[in-house]
């Protein structure tokens, strides 16, 4: 049982897929199926179901992913530990987020301050991004919804209101506000189940006993004014963003509902090593959460 073959059942575990495990390692989809294979020889049980090429953790793989993911996170933060030590102003942070363009500013300062840190991006879901901070895949998640785990800390860093746009020629167009149930044969521009706008979206339409009428979902959330711009329905869109609409031409209006509105906490592991330049990264976050408004 050596590293390699850690890390390859940790990445099925994580996919529950042979061959996205396989594009992730950057192997052969054949090689990574030996590898599960002779991992349960050795451990003379069977770590995984099988379903054609989709697999799933059974109770033993659960039990030793956790043992798994224990040593390997050990492992990776003594590795961090020693780098940390030896050039603190470098190294690497890893960041997950639904929207990446939530972190532009954020980034942009911190890059300005420490620009030997590399940095990695990944867009995820809010299930996703539970599953990088336990298998420690990133040092921070910057979510809109909360993330499971017990071992997780965060801290809030935003919290704003959530607004409707429709096209300016909307019969809605000229309210200030609107109820939700006069909202109940609209279609909505929104993303795709996991993402918070369709949580919000989902949550306010079912505390009114309503389902919403979704014509077009997808990953980016950014993506929702100029499609509801062109006249494909409207949409969920945080008031932080209403700056960026620039000549897209839609209408805003608030919504008459308890809770409409978004939390951006910044997430991660307490268990965990968090290197100098991680550390740096949060410790700015919290600074630019504290600055006057008018401050830039």
């Amino acid at each position: 049982m050596d590293l390699l073959s850690l890390r390859c059942f940790q990445a099925v575990a994580r996919h529950e897929h042979i061959s996205r495990a396989a594009a992730e390692l950057r192997v052969a989809q054949p090689s990574v199926s030996r590898t599960i294979a002779r991992l349960e020889a050795e451990l003379g049980v069977r770590l995984f179901d099988r379903h054609g090429r989709r697999v799933r953790l059974n109770q033993y793989g659960t039990a030793f992913l956790r043992r798994v993911d224990r040593a390997l996170g050990e492992l990776d933060d003594a590795r961090r530990e020693l780098a940390d030590a030896v050039g603190p102003d470098h190294g690497t942070i890893a960041l997950a987020s639904e929207t990446l363009l939530s972190l532009t500013g954020l980034l942009s300062e911190y890059r300005n301050r420490y620009p030997d840190v590399r940095v990695r991006l990944f867009q995820s879901t809010a299930e996703l991004m539970s599953r990088q901070l336990r298998s420690r895949e990133v040092d921070f998640c910057l979510a809109s919804q909360p993330l499971t785990g017990s071992s997780l800390d965060s801290v809030e860093l935003l919290r704003e209101e959530v607004l409707l746009v429709v096209p300016r020629g909307h019969p809605l167009a000229g309210r200030e506000r609107v109820a939700i149930r006069e909202l109940a044969d609209e279609p909505f521009v929104s993303t795709r189940a996991g993402h918070w706008q369709r949580a919000l979206l989902d949550r306010l339409f079912a505390a009114e006993g309503l389902v919403p009428t979704i014509v077009c979902e997808g990953d980016e959330p950014g993506a929702a004014p100029a499609l509801v711009g062109a006249g494909l329905g409207i949409g969920l869109v945080p008031a932080m963003s209403r700056g960026a609409f620039g000549h897209v031409p839609v209408a805003i209006l608030r919504i008459d509902a308890p809770r409409c509105d978004r939390t951006l906490s910044l997430v991660w592991r307490h268990d965990t090593y968090l290197c100098t330049a991680a550390r740096k990264f949060r410790a700015l976050a919290v600074e630019r959460k504290a600055r006057p408004p008018t401050e830039p």
